[in-house]
């Protein structure tokens, strides 16, 4: 292949953000037509579109009956801190962290809550921390898929079903892309932009019953403030649980995310969302293969995120070169293919590793990554020969 030629096909869409993140095909404004606006979220109407987000998301998700889904402000930040501020304290907390959400967690946790019993599992971006080291007698937060780093846990299996703690998830960029072992999972969060394409500003909370039984057991030893609570009277706020927001929503991001959830159940549902991530996968995976300068960060295929591809550029001229040329050499390569309108918002997170990272979630289609791949061999080139 001749990387000095432009390619001549272009992908349809250039939209491979990692957050927020391509709207499903097909999209466009009219879609949101029938939202309830200038209206109380609180009426009969508004109130019906926000329940319906619950059951909706119950239905894709194969979340358990007994479950509690919440829909929460401040996307999954605001959803993650409700928890932790709302529930960690009863017990010790360990903290697992690979990447930079993982990491703010532990900060969090260390720095602002100032809890005395904590322990911070950590491992480098690119690897899962040894997870042998667990102690589920203790509380246990982490990402299920590190968005920064490309690295996800396999599975659920090495999460104890005798747990004595609590197990809180951040799934912001693996809900709806991977199969979430509700048995293992005490607290769930994510957020509307990630994998469905919706509009940010909203999180999603869901809670086990040894959630709800914690919640309505232990009082935190520090102030929390409205957005935070759950409970009153040391009972679950029910409302928040059937549709009555903490805060006021967008009802336009309410009607986004009705029409995400629509066209998952149509497409066939979350097997159907899973089997779309994995062709998209396969595309990157095959053009790594093939292709010299590049190669995941995640060398581990068993913990390899296929939502989040996170490349590392292994060329030698890349090597020999400064740590801060390295990043502006990545973000030359992603401003080409931006300024070719190829795609959009590719280079790494700013905590990572100099590379890029392309979003490969169940919106996005694989005709589209399919003619991705020339052009990043393209663009790699170019800036290459600039220096």
């Amino acid at each position: 292949m001749n990387t000095s030629v432009r390619p001549d096909v272009r992908p349809a869409s250039p939209h491979f953000s990692s957050g927020p993140c391509a709207k499903r095909p097909g999209w466009s404004l009219q879609v949101l037509a029938d939202a309830c606006l200038g209206r109380s979220h609180r009426s009969k109407a508004g109130k019906a579109k926000l329940a319906a987000v619950i059951d909706r998301t119950r239905a894709v998700l194969g979340v358990p009956d007994d479950y509690r889904i919440g829909i929460v402000p401040a996307s999954d930040t605001g959803a993650v801190e409700m928890a932790l501020w709302s529930l960690l304290g009863a017990r010790g907390v360990d903290m697992l962290a690979w990447e930079s959400f993982g990491a703010g967690w532990a900060s969090d946790v260390t720095k602002q809550l100032g809890l005395d019993d904590v322990r911070v599992i950590e491992a480098d971006y690119g690897v899962l921390p040894d997870l042998s080291q667990v102690d589920f007698s203790r509380d246990v937060v982490f990402t299920w898929n590190g968005t920064t780093s490309g690295v996800r846990v396999p599975d659920g299996g090495w999460i104890a079903t005798d747990r004595g703690g609590l197990t809180i998830c951040d799934a912001t960029s693996a809900a709806f892309a991977m199969d979430l072992p509700w048995d293992k999972l005490d607290v769930t969060t994510y957020s509307w932009q990630k994998v469905l394409g919706g509009e940010g500003q909203h999180g999603m909370l869901i809670l086990s019953p040894r959630a709800v039984e914690r919640l309505e057991t232990f009082v935190p030893p520090r102030p929390l403030p409205k957005i935070f609570r759950l409970t009153k009277g040391g009972k679950l706020i029910d409302g928040v649980f059937q549709g009555a927001t903490i805060n006021t929503p967008s009802m336009l991001a309410v009607e986004d995310a009705l029409d995400g959830l629509a066209w998952a159940a149509d497409a066939g549902g979350l097997p159907a969302l899973i089997a779309r991530t994995r062709a998209n996968m396969a595309v990157l995976e095959a053009w790594v293969a093939r292709t010299p300068w590049v190669d995941f960060l995640a060398a581990n295929l068993v913990y390899r995120s296929p939502t989040s591809v996170c490349l590392k550029v292994v060329d030698p001229w890349f090597a020999g070169l400064p740590a801060a040329d390295q990043a502006a050499a990545v973000k030359r390569l992603a401003g080409v293919l931006e300024d070719e309108g190829v795609a959009y918002d590719i280079a790494g997170h700013r905590d990572a590793p100099p590379g890029l990272r392309i979003w490969a979630g169940a919106t996005v289609e694989t005709v589209n990554l399919e003619a991705l791949c020339p052009w990043l061999d393209w663009a790699f080139a170019a800036v290459k020969a600039e220096t």
